[in-house]
């Protein structure tokens, strides 16, 4: 008996799809994948020139001490070559190698004048500086390049701190002097004397006044060791320790004596020279005026 159904072997088989169709659909696949990968492409270079092209900022800065370094060469090539060379590495019987003694020790020599030096002498002395404040700061820009060494200290807004480097007041201002104090009696006074003074060395030499130099000068001397003057590390005086010294210095100098004149404030050798020309000539006057009234 026939069934009235046609069993599923008796159904016609379904008709492949046409090829034009496949070909679309593999191309509509294609075209999604390119784009992907485009766009992760483009992701990804955003990514790398974010993270290697500096910020506008930054890329001003680097061009501000580009053109500082710039400045600061075409200073050493007029002034400082003949004596230090032409790549700092120094000219026998003339000057030393700059290279790495840092922006510090520039900043000292040539804001106080020592530098350019007129001749050799024993010690060079303290003068008018011949730069301005920005020239200096450019030429030790220009001189760290060949090797730092310690660096200009600087207010929160970038310029030279030449003022103040640390404000206080009140009782912390006398923990800070009497600080100061100890300190300067036990690492300086035995060259600058106890006041800040100076004295004289040997060979010509001599310890300078301290009363002209700022406290950006005097710092900078206590971590270069300019001269005669030994060098004072972060380690044998920490950074608040020179800051007490400098404020103990700049304080004496302000300060006026308990004792009346000081007689530059030289100690005993003032003081028995006074002696002698006041109070021996005054006792031999006192002696041949009883003589002649007797």
């Amino acid at each position: 008996m026939n069934s009235p159904h046609p069993s599923a072997a008796d159904s016609p088989a379904p008709e492949p799809a046409p090829a034009t169709t496949r070909t679309a659909s593999t191309k509509r696949r294609r075209k999604a994948t390119g784009a992907l990968v485009i766009a992760a492409g483009l992701l990804g270079a955003g990514a790398i020139a974010t993270a290697v092209v500096p910020e506008p900022q930054v890329a001003t800065a680097q061009q501000d001490q580009a053109a500082l370094i710039a400045e600061g060469k075409s200073i050493y090539d007029v002034a400082c070559i003949t004596c230090h060379g032409q790549n700092l590495q120094g000219v026998e019987d003339r000057g030393p190698s700059l290279v790495g003694v840092g922006a510090g020790s520039v900043y000292f020599q040539v804001h106080s004048g020592r530098m350019p030096a007129a001749d050799n002498e024993a010690q060079a002395e303290r003068k008018k500086p011949r730069y301005s404040e920005h020239q200096i700061v450019a030429l030790a820009a220009y001189v760290d390049q060949y090797g730092g060494g310690p660096g200009i200290i600087t207010n929160p807004d970038g310029t030279v701190a030449q003022e103040s480097l640390r404000g206080v007041s009140g009782e912390s201002r006398a923990e800070e002097l009497a600080r100061g104090g100890e300190l300067f009696r036990l690492n300086c006074a035995s060259c600058h004397n106890f006041t800040g003074r100076g004295g004289a060395l040997s060979a010509g030499k001599y310890a300078p006044i301290l009363d002209p130099a700022n406290e950006q000068e005097i710092y900078q001397a206590m971590l270069t060791g300019p001269q005669n003057m030994p060098k004072f590390s972060d380690r044998q005086l920490t950074p608040d320790e020179k800051q007490d010294i400098i404020a103990y210095i700049k304080n004496a100098d302000s300060k006026v004596s308990p004792g009346g004149y000081g007689l530059g404030g030289l100690g005993p050798v003032t003081e028995g020279v006074a002696m002698w020309l006041v109070g021996i000539v005054a006792l031999i006057g006192a002696t041949l005026w009883i003589g002649s009234r007797s």
